[in-house]
C-alpha cells in the first residue's frame, strides 16, 4: 500500500531514525577533513568517486597548498595533476581554484554558513552547501545523495530521483534537528544493507517500514 499520508510518512521516517540511530550511534562524514574548506574541497572531489578514494588524495592536496590563499595561487596543472585519481580532474582542478579565490576576495577566507552564499562557490551544488551547513556549522540540513533519494524512495518517504525536489519533501516530514545525522546513516546503512541493485532486504533492520519490501 502506498503511504500518501504526511503523519504516517513522519512516523515512518522517526521509526526509522531511530533504529539507525541505535545501529550507527556515531554519525560522521566518511570525508577526512579539518578546516571547513578542506570539506567543502573533498565533497567537490568526492562528485562521481567513492569517498575512500578521495581520502588518499586530500592529505597530499592540503600538504601541498596548506591554505585557502595557497590554494588560490596554486597553478592550475599543479592542482591537476595532484586531483587526476578523483576523475574529471579538470573540471574540478577548476572549481578548487576559483572557490578559493572567491573565499578569499569575497568571504575573507570564511566558508559561508548560509545555502545562498555557498551556491555562489564553483562548482558548489545543494548537496555540498547542505553538508557545510550540517556537519560545520551544526544547523539543521538534509544532504540528498543518491543513497538518501534510494533509501527514501524505498521507504516510502519521497518520490523521484531529483535531489532538489526530493529535499524538499523531506524538509516536510524529517525533525530538523535530527535530519543531518539521519542522512549520514542512510549512507552507512547504503553501503552495509541497502546496497544499490543488491540490497539486503529479509535482512534490513528497515523492512518492517519499508514500502518497497512490504509490496514484495
Amino acid at each position: 500500500m502506498k503511504i500518501n499520508n504526511i503523519d504516517q510518512k513522519r512516523n515512518i521516517a522517526k521509526q526509522a531514525i531511530e533504529i539507525l540511530e541505535n545501529i550507527y550511534p556515531d554519525a560522521t562524514c566518511s570525508l577526512d577533513y579539518k578546516e571547513p574548506y578542506q570539506l567543502l574541497i573533498a565533497t567537490r572531489l568526492a562528485a562521481q568517486c567513492t569517498d575512500a578514494r578521495v581520502n588518499t588524495v586530500t592529505p597530499t592536496l592540503f600538504s601541498t597548498f596548506p591554505s585557502v590563499k595557497d590554494l588560490a595561487d596554486a597553478p592550475i596543472e599543479a592542482l591537476e595533476k595532484i586531483v587526476y585519481p578523483c576523475g574529471f580532474y579538470r573540471t574540478k582542478a577548476k572549481d578548487i581554484k576559483e572557490m578559493c579565490q572567491m573565499l578569499v576576495n569575497d568571504y575573507n577566507c570564511v566558508v559561508p554558513d548560509t545555502m545562498e552564499e555557498l551556491l555562489k562557490l564553483s562548482g558548489i551544488g545543494r548537496k555540498t552547501a547542505n553538508l557545510i551547513i550540517g556537519d560545520v556549522y551544526h544547523k539543521p540540513a538534509i544532504v540528498c545523495d543518491t543513497h538518501c533519494i534510494r533509501i527514501t524512495n524505498m521507504l516510502g518517504l519521497s518520490e523521484g530521483k531529483n535531489p532538489e525536489k526530493v529535499e524538499k519533501q523531506l524538509w516536510e516530514i524529517l525533525p530538523p534537528e535530527k535530519a543531518n545525522n539521519f542522512c549520514h546513516r542512510l549512507v552507512m546503512h547504503g553501503r552495509d544493507t541497502c546496497i544499490s541493485g543488491r540490497p539486503k532486504c529479509d535482512n534490513c533492520p528497515l523492512n518492517n517500514i519499508c514500502e518497497a519490501y512490504l509490496q514484495k
